[in-house]
C-alpha cells in the first residue's frame, strides 16, 4: 500500500449548522446563515432549463459567468477566478500558494472553516483573538512574521456580524508587507449597508497583495448550488484557477448564478427585507436587556459564554435551530418573520442574558 501523507491530528472538523427534529415539520432553520427566500422565478427557470442538459459537461472554465462577473465589478477577465463556494475557493488559494509550515493569520472567533482549510494546506494557523466582537487589526499586524503567507479579514465577520470600517481597513492594508497576501472574505457584504463599509473590490485595484472573496450562497440565495469567486490580480487569480478541479462548478450552478446577476435589483429588495428584520429582532432583544453587537450580516451574535449550549438546546426544544458555539456565544440567522418571531418567543422566556 502506498504511503499517504497524514492529515494532521489537529484538523478540526467543520461543524455544519443543524436543524432540529420536528415531527410536525415546523422547524425554523436559523443556524446556517441561509437566505430565507428561494430563487426568484427567473432564476428557477434558468436552473430548470440547465437541468434538461445535465447529461452534458458544464462549460469549461465558466467563461460566460466569469465574463459576467468581470462586467459586474468592472475588473479584467483574468482577475476573476471561480470555484464551488467561496470556502472552496479559499482552499484552492491556500493549496496553490502555501508550502508546509507557511503561516496563515486570521481573526478568532471567525469562520470556522479557516482552521480546517489551513490544516489541509499544511499551513500553520495563527489565530488573533477578537477585541470584544471586533477584529484586532493591530494584533494581526503584530502577528506577521517572515513565515506569514496570507492574512484573512472576514468582513462582516462570521459569527459576530461586526464590520471593519473603511478607514481602519485601509490603514491596515497600507501597513501589511507587500509580500503578504490579504484576503478580504466578503461573503455577507450585501447585508452591510453602513456608509463607511469598505468595498474590497475598490481596495484591491491598486494593491497587488489584496484579493476579495464573494459568494452566491448568501444574499443571492444559491447555497445549494455552490458558486463562489475571487477577485484579485492575475497572479493570484490564476493560482486559484490552476487548482480548481475541472467542471467543479456545475452547469446548473453557473446558470443560476448568471440569472441571479441579471436579477440583482429584485434580489437586493429581498436583502432590504432581511436587513429590516435584523433591525427589528436586534432592537427587540436590546429592549429586553440583551447585549447584541451591531451586526451588518444576515445574523446576530449573542455572547452567552458558558450559557451558549443551554440556550441553543432551549431553542431546539422550541423547534428553532440556532448555532451555539460552546462556551462562546450563539449565532442566530435572520429568517422570514415567522421564524424570527418563533426565536423571539424563546428569548422572551429567558431572564436577561446580557
Amino acid at each position: 500500500m502506498p504511503h499517504l501523507p497524514r492529515v494532521p491530528d489537529s484538523k478540526p472538523a467543520y461543524t455544519l449548522g443543524k436543524g432540529t427534529a420536528s415531527p410536525l415539520g415546523r422547524t425554523h432553520q436559523l443556524s446556517s446563515n441561509e437566505s430565507p427566500y428561494g430563487p426568484l422565478p427567473s432564476v428557477t427557470e434558468a436552473i430548470q432549463a440547465a437541468g434538461l442538459e445535465a447529461n452534458r459537461y458544464p462549460e469549461p472554465g465558466c467563461v460566460r459567468l466569469t465574463e459576467a462577473l468581470s462586467r459586474r465589478h468592472g475588473v479584467p477577465y483574468d482577475h476573476v477566478a471561480l470555484g464551488p463556494g467561496s470556502a472552496t475557493v479559499t482552499q484552492q488559494l491556500l493549496n496553490a500558494i502555501c508550502e508546509p509550515g507557511d503561516e496563515v493569520i486570521y481573526p478568532w472567533r471567525s469562520f470556522d472553516a479557516y482552521p480546517m482549510l489551513a490544516d489541509v494546506a499544511r499551513a500553520v494557523s495563527v489565530r488573533v483573538p477578537l477585541m470584544g466582537d471586533d477584529h484586532d487589526l493591530d494584533g494581526m499586524l503584530t502577528a506577521i512574521t517572515p513565515s506569514t503567507r496570507l492574512v484573512i479579514v472576514c468582513n462582516p465577520n462570521n459569527p459576530t456580524g461586526t464590520v471593519t470600517r473603511r478607514a481602519e481597513l485601509t490603514a491596515f492594508l497600507d501597513d501589511v508587507p507587500e509580500n503578504v497576501l490579504v484576503v478580504l472574505d466578503e461573503a455577507y457584504r450585501e447585508y452591510a449597508q453602513g456608509a463607511d463599509f469598505p468595498d474590497g473590490v475598490e481596495l484591491y485595484r491598486d494593491r497587488p497583495n489584496v484579493a476579495v472573496l464573494r459568494t452566491f450562497s448568501k444574499a443571492y440565495g444559491l447555497a445549494g448550488l455552490r458558486v463562489g469567486y475571487l477577485i484579485g490580480h492575475p497572479e493570484v487569480a490564476s493560482a486559484v484557477c490552476g487548482t480548481m478541479v475541472p467542471y467543479a462548478v456545475s452547469a446548473i450552478a453557473q446558470a443560476g448564478a448568471l440569472a441571479s446577476l441579471a436579477a440583482e435589483d429584485e434580489l437586493m429588495a429581498r436583502v432590504d427585507e432581511v436587513v429590516k428584520e435584523r433591525t427589528r429582532v436586534r432592537e427587540t432583544l436590546i429592549s429586553w436587556g440583551w447585549a447584541v453587537p451591531d451586526a451588518e450580516a444576515n445574523f446576530l451574535w449573542l455572547r452567552l459564554g458558558e450559557r451558549s449550549r443551554a440556550f441553543g438546546e432551549l431553542c431546539a426544544r422550541a423547534e428553532v435551530a440556532v448555532r451555539a458555539f460552546d462556551g462562546e456565544g450563539v449565532r442566530v440567522t435572520i429568517g422570514e418573520p415567522a421564524a424570527n418571531d418563533a426565536f423571539l418567543t424563546v428569548a422572551a422566556t429567558v431572564d436577561t442574558w446580557s
